[in-house]
Formats: C-alpha cells, structure tokens, sequence
C-alpha cells in the first residue's frame, strides 16, 4: 500500500472514500438535514465550541476570504511567517481591505511581544493567524497570542487558519477565545479535498452583520439563516459531507486525546531523525509543528532523486514550499499516519543515503 507524507492531501483510508458513494440525497430532504445537523454536532467537539460550524463546499482557502469579507469592513493586521499567512494577506488587499502585516522570516514564528507592539500602534477591527505554517513546519504560539488581542485590543476579532492542525492538535476555541477558526478537510482529518470547516463566535456573526459587501457564495449571514434550518445556501459536497460524518465517527473512536498524541510522536520522531542526520528542522524548537517537519535541506539532497526513490516503495514525501524549495523539505505526519507508517518511511531514507 502507498503512503504520502505531504502536508495534504493526506491519505485517505478505503472505508473512507467508501463512505462517499452513498446514494445522493435531496439536500433539502429531512435525511439529508439530519446528516447535516449529526456533522455539525460532532465537528463542535473537534472545535471545542459550543457555538456553530459552518460546512462549506471550499478549500480552506474560501474560508480565508470569508473570514476577510465578513468580519473586516476597512482595516486587518495579518500575521505573515510563511506563505500560506501571506495568501491570508493577499486575499485581504484582493477584498479591498486595508491589510497591514508583521512579517518574519520563513521559518521564525510570531511572536506575542511583536503582535503587542501592533496593536498598540493602532486598532485593527480583527487579526488574522496562521495556526501551523504549512510551508515551514512552524506552530505560532496561538495561546499566548489571543491572550495579548484580548488584553491589548479586546474588541479586535481573532480569524485563525488551523487547515493544517485542526484534528492533529488541541485548539480549544471557546476557551481560547478565538473569534473564527477554519480547517479543511485534506489535511489532519483525512478526507478528500473539497469540504472546508468553520467556527464562528457569536461576536463574529454580530459584527458580519454591520459588514457591507460580503459576497454570497461566502456570506456567513446567509449561511447562517440555512444553517439553522440544518441546510446551506446552495448545493453543498454532499458525498465529503457523508465521509466527514463517518471519519468524525473514527476519530472520536480513537479519542482525541491518542490523536493529538500520536501526532505529537510522530512529529517528534522525524525531528531527532533529522537532527542525528546532521538536518536542523526549520523551526525553532519551541515552535515546531507536530503535523508538518520542515526540514532544512544542509546536506544537499536531490529531494527529486530521494522522491524517485521512495516511490519505488511506495512513499513520498513533499519539497519545500515556494522560495524555499529544494532547500528545504517536508515531511507529513498527520492524518491516518502511524508511527509504524513514519519508522518505514525514514527506513526507506536511510536506503536512499546508502545508495548515494
């Protein structure tokens, strides 16, 4: 059996896929709402919220320009340390917003001081992060940063992008106090690409309200008029949504708690590989991600060649991510990814430098 170590999409397991060629149903049938409302209920508990998810036919990316279009009227500070907080500050200046940003290195996390001499400078009506950095293994710490908004700037929403730690790692929103927190499904969840989930607080959606210009596709005020009804505005992906309700089922069978363990080992794992083979992971020690290891690429490896290589057996891992291709690379450990999965994959590795 094949295994990809990319950061999504993940593998997906047989019964899985499987779930997904249910019979379609009317989507605004009593069976299909039901179904809806099920996947709902389970995905607050994954969020640990008790107020809403919204399930949108999206990548996650959608769900990045929802948060924009609905929670900022004129200005946004984006928190940029890699390239997929950056795409968060492009859609904000595509929407027409006042977007400012601190900005770090590829591979440094922001930290809380910085975020506190922002705001301190001037009031942002919400500020967005990047939970996991996707292109540089880099977990900000998201904790300590909601407590500076809440301290330094209580009125000022807090948008995070959680696509690549939702489900892999415990984020507590309510208690967090995270205004909006988004995911997708191809990545710590284990589903095919195309479903995006979404949290909002009730401060969210009164602010949503007073926004001018928030679309349709993503107007979190209409979705929510049909979310109450157990529906969406328009058709939504309805074969992911019977996989998410399945999956759900799985993951609360392992108990969430295993999950965010196992991640956190396998992610481990591959970091002292990586340090014992003369490669320093990207990410300073603090920051690391437990779903994603950047590693910095010292020894000047072919990462093409080392591909070739370990899809021979059945694996493949992921290049760096934009300017820092080829002197970086990735390796996943989310999803339905076991420990036994990652001993063969940095096996295999091992291989690959004995033949070189």
């Amino acid at each position: 059996m094949s295994h990809m170590f990319v950061p999504g999409p993940v593998d997906v397991a047989p019964e899985v896929l499987a779930a997904q060629t249910k019979p379609m149903l009317p989507h605004r049938s009593k069976d299909f709402e039901a179904i809806f409302q099920r996947t709902e209920a389970k995905a607050k508990d994954l969020f640990y919220t008790n107020t809403r998810v919204f399930q949108a036919s999206s990548s996650g990316s959608g769900m990045q320009e929802a948060g924009i279009r609905n929670f900022v009227q004129e200005s946004v500070l984006t928190c940029v340390n890699g390239s997929f907080s950056q795409r968060w500050n492009d859609v904000a200046i595509g929407n027409g917003k006042k977007a400012d940003k601190i900005e770090v290195e590829m591979g440094e996390a922001i930290t809380p001081e910085m975020l506190r001499d922002a705001l301190k400078q001037k009031h942002y009506e919400a500020v967005t992060i990047v939970h996991n950095e996707t292109s540089t293994g880099v977990e900000n710490p998201i904790k300590e940063m909601c407590d500076v908004v809440h301290e330094v700037s209580p009125d000022t929403l807090i948008l995070v992008d959680a696509v690549s730690s939702l489900g892999g790692v415990k984020i507590e929103m309510d208690a967090l106090g995270i205004d909006f927190l988004l995911t997708s499904s191809q990545k710590c969840l284990a589903l095919p690409p195309g479903l995006a989930l979404a949290a909002a607080s009730d401060r969210a959606m009164k602010k949503a309200e007073s926004v001018t210009n928030r679309g349709w596709y993503f107007d979190l005020v209409l979705m929510e008029k049909h979310r109450l009804k157990d529906s969406t505005p328009m058709t939504p992906v309805m074969p992911l949504i019977f996989a998410l309700d399945f999956q759900l089922d799985r993951i609360f069978a392992e108990g969430l708690d295993n999950r965010f363990a196992r991640h956190a080992a396998m992610a481990k794992k591959v970091q002292d590989w990586s340090i014992a083979r003369g490669m320093e992971p990207l990410a300073k020690e603090a920051y690391r991600s437990k779903t994603v290891v950047t590693v910095k690429n010292s020894l000047n490896w072919d990462i093409s060649a080392l591909n070739k290589f370990l899809q021979t057996r059945g694996m493949r891992i992921a290049n760096g991510y934009g300017k820092i291709k080829d002197i970086t690379f990735r390796i996943a450990t989310m999803g339905e990814t076991q420990l036994s999965d990652v001993d063969a994959l940095l096996a295999g590795m091992e291989e690959f430098i004995k033949q070189s």
